[in-house]
């Protein structure tokens, strides 16, 4: 009868208690104007990025989804390289960096999930026994006594009614300190996908030039085997000789530097991963094979930087700090709180656990009223006021950077394709003016010189056209990454 007394009163406290808290001070949130133009740079180096008037005249839309063609694109569905592909999973499942990032988010879960509990009445279960004894001499019976008191409590402390939002405001601040979290682990996942796509085109890239090198020496060792049998007869000089020996030397050289490079570039990936790559790397996969997805969407306005985990960290970031206003204002407000317990008490343990036992029940609110200490109160509101502003500050220089960086490969996007195209016929002419000039040079036409310029333009020539492959495909890595990475 008693317990279901208490749970019934109990119960009714405790809603009507939740019921009590009222009013949050925290100031309404507006998004800020984004600092940056709604439609990208235009020009030569913007082929495709060409919008009309209409869209140059855009406003900034509420919503903060994309088009969905570009969030939908999953990083398996971009990268269509089946090795980078399961390198990119590795890497996912090993890599500490990632790890730290998930296990950042359980730490802000967790410390939300306590803010969270101080707006609900901490109600906890007590039981207490008191025996003591009075001898006869002090007694007020003339006589020794002995006593027994024996309790069982259900007892609430320091519940704070939220009339002003303090409690509220707090735990909306913890909730967006999460949110920015994940956004933060987010924003890892893919940089992490763009840093292991990115060392993955460089190791291919060393690789064909080491293979370039190792192909340039064999071909230079040759002439330099024609050149000295030409000077055994005379027909070479001694200069002939020697400048086809610095190209065989060269060629040594580049082979060493590419084979430390791609060392080097193995190295990068497996710090990425976590583990051992070898069964990844071991393929037949090369710079000129590797492939991307066919057709990514251009046209797209600058608000999609507002899906960027970067800019929804800064935003949720800049609402906690909103809400940590809320908090400080509350602050200036009296705060009320309340102690209480409802419970049995009896004087021995059989009567506590039956009829006999009596209904004991106490309850102690409390208020405190900022006086002497306003000063300070003042000066955590004008903390949190200055750091709302440079929350503000941060959001919008993140959307600058994002900005930029994605100008900064659009325009990339827009003359790679013509440089490599270029490059790569500036490998066929430096091919042919290598056949004639050592053709010519076969008929006595031309000295050894003209062969020996020819032969450094063709290799220079092959190397940038690895470098440029490189930086090209780097640049379909970064376009991923800087447009927020998709769906993972």
């Amino acid at each position: 009868m008693y317990n279901r007394t208490l749970t019934i009163a109990l119960t009714l406290v405790v809603i009507a208690l939740v019921s009590m808290t009222g009013c949050s001070m925290i100031p309404e949130y507006q998004r800020p104007e984004l600092p940056v133009t709604t439609t990208w740079p235009s020009g030569n180096a913007y082929p495709e990025t060409q919008v009309n008037e209409q869209t140059q005249t855009a406003t900034v839309p509420d919503a903060t989804v994309p088009d969905p063609m570009v969030s939908d694109i999953a990083w398996k569905d971009y990268f269509k390289s089946a090795p980078l592909k399961a390198l990119i999973q590795r890497t996912l499942e090993n890599n500490r960096n990632l790890r730290m990032a998930v296990l950042t988010i359980e730490q802000a879960r967790a410390a939300y999930r306590i803010q969270r509990s101080d707006s609900l009445p901490t109600i906890a279960g007590t039981g207490s026994a008191t025996r003591s004894g009075v001898p006869e001499d002090i007694s007020s019976t003339g006589s020794s006594t002995t006593s027994s008191v024996l309790s069982a409590n259900l007892a609430m402390t320091a519940y704070e009614l939220d009339f002003f939002g303090r409690v509220k405001s707090l735990n909306q601040a913890a909730l967006e300190t999460y949110l920015a979290t994940e956004e933060a682990a987010l924003n890892t996942r893919i940089a992490l996908i763009a840093q292991t796509s990115d060392a993955y085109m460089a190791y291919l890239a060393y690789k064909k030039l080491l293979v370039l090198a190792k192909d340039t020496l064999v071909a230079q060792q040759a002439t330099f085997a024609v050149v000295q049998l030409q000077y055994e007869v005379g027909s070479a000089t001694q200069l002939d000789l020697a400048q086809s020996a610095t190209s065989v030397e060269r060629a040594r050289v580049s082979i060493a530097q590419y084979t430390r490079l791609t060392a080097q570039a193995k190295n990068a990936i497996v710090l990425l991963a976590g583990a051992g790559v070898e069964d990844l790397l071991d393929n037949a996969e090369t710079i000129d094979t590797v492939q991307f997805m066919d057709h990514i969407p251009t046209g797209l306005p600058s608000t999609i930087l507002l899906a960027r985990p970067d800019i929804k960290g800064a935003e949720h970031r800049l609402k906690a700090a909103n809400a940590d206003i809320g908090a400080a204002r509350a602050a200036l407000y009296p705060s009320i709180s309340l102690t209480g317990s409802f419970g049995l008490a009896s004087d021995s343990l059989s009567s506590l656990l039956s009829s006999g036992a009596a209904f004991a029940w106490s309850f102690a609110p409390s208020v405190s009223i900022p006086i002497f200490n306003r000063d300070g109160l003042n000066a955590s509101l004008d903390t949190a006021l200055a750091g709302e502003k440079m929350a503000i500050a941060e959001y919008e220089a993140a959307l600058q950077t994002a900005f930029r960086e994605v100008a900064d490969q659009l325009a990339a996007r827009g003359t790679f394709q013509y440089q490599l195209a270029a490059q790569n016929a500036l490998v066929d002419a430096s091919q042919r003016a290598y056949e004639l000039s050592n053709a010519r040079y076969q008929d006595g036409i031309d000295n050894f010189l003209t062969v020996l310029d020819s032969q450094r333009s063709l290799f220079s020539a092959q190397q940038n056209a690895v470098t440029v492959k490189q930086a090209y495909l780097s640049n379909l890595v970064s376009l991923y990454k800087v447009l927020g990475g998709g769906q993972l």
